[in-house]
């Protein structure tokens, strides 16, 4: 697993596109054990998703530039 920071449940990422999403779950794939990350966009029609947790950390190229596909959304209180 990448060296970041732990997905906390119920807080809110943004997409690297701009877009943004609350973490619900972490589970774990039924043949592969491997570990999921399941979320909820905060748009549209809201349906819940499911991505590999190692993607999920990953970074990624946007723009000439490298970037984490999730990054952690601070909330005001």
């Amino acid at each position: 697993m990448q060296e970041r920071e732990t997905i906390k449940l119920g807080q809110k990422y943004r997409h690297f596109k701009g877009k943004e999403y609350r973490v619900l779950y972490l589970a774990k794939h039924s043949e592969t054990l491997e570990d999921m990350v399941v979320y909820q966009p905060l748009y549209g029609e809201m349906g819940i998703w499911v991505r590999p947790l190692e993607m999920f950390l990953e970074k990624v190229e946007f723009k000439g530039k490298i970037v984490n596909r999730f990054e952690e959304v601070e909330e005001s209180k």
